[in-house]
């Protein structure tokens, strides 16, 4: 299972777990969910349950004596109430090539990247009202992080999961980002990244032009200092969103 590690670091460049796989004894490999700097993720058949669950594996260069996987254990379970975060479940270890291997197990959560949805839709962006319905979906999840002095640190179109939309989006997020403890920068960019990802959504710079003021008023031509100006958190986001005049 792997590439061989060099002897003097241990690195792993891939682990390439093929299906069928038994996992810590109890976890059936399904298939590869995908692959990250730190790790690659899989979806498994829990036994004897049958449950199907995500386990993530860590490179042990990228988890030098466990912390990578610790931080993301910790937050997961601190922000556990959180509607838009995963839930995690436990930490187990197994052996590769002598290298002892972390892996944490989580709801395995049924959706969509929301890079390929936005790709699907007509001319690869949303409407203006669709999008705004997005965004507030992703305002009102990331608040319930931030009310817990906590970020994510690196929101993108590949960090977060469309499992429905309609009226409305139901989302969930990956891959949270650790620079120590929170502060109030943390906080801003989670905001700022949060309003490109709706830039980009409904059309990114090539439509901006022609896209109705209350989609400016909010994108603020990406301008850092005047996004903070207007909104200071996700929560103040969120309730703009909620009190707005469609004109």
């Amino acid at each position: 299972m792997g590439k061989r590690p060099h002897p003097a670091t241990g690195v792993i460049d891939h682990f390439d777990i093929k299906p069928g796989r038994l996992l810590s004894r109890k976890y059936e490999v399904i298939q590869s969910l995908g692959t990250g700097w730190e790790g690659e993720a899989y979806l498994v058949r829990e036994h004897p349950t049958d449950i199907e669950r995500a386990v993530k594996l860590f490179y042990p260069q990228r988890n030098l004596k466990d912390r990578t996987a610790n931080f993301y254990a910790r937050k997961l379970h601190k922000l556990r109430h959180c509607s838009i975060v995963i839930q995690y479940h436990s930490r187990e270890t197994i052996t590769c090539h002598g290298l002892p291997i972390t892996l944490l197990v989580s709801e395995f959560v049924e959706g969509e990247m929301l890079t390929g949805f936005l790709e699907r839709q007509p001319g690869k962006r949303l409407a203006p009202f669709q999008g705004l319905h997005l965004l507030h979906a992703l305002a009102a999840g990331i608040e319930c992080i931030h009310q817990m002095k906590e970020y994510h640190g690196d929101l993108h179109t590949d960090n977060i999961i469309v499992q429905r939309y309609g009226l409305g989006f139901d989302l969930k997020l990956l891959d949270f980002y650790h620079r120590g403890t929170p502060k109030p920068v943390n906080i801003h960019d989670d905001v700022v990244e949060m309003i490109r990802i709706f830039y980009d959504a409904v059309g990114g710079r090539r439509h901006y032009k022609n896209q109705p003021q209350v989609v400016k008023r909010i994108c603020c031509g990406l301008k850092r200092t005047l996004i903070l100006k207007k909104f200071r958190s996700a929560g103040q986001l969120r309730e703009h969103l909620e009190t707005l005049s469609w004109e």
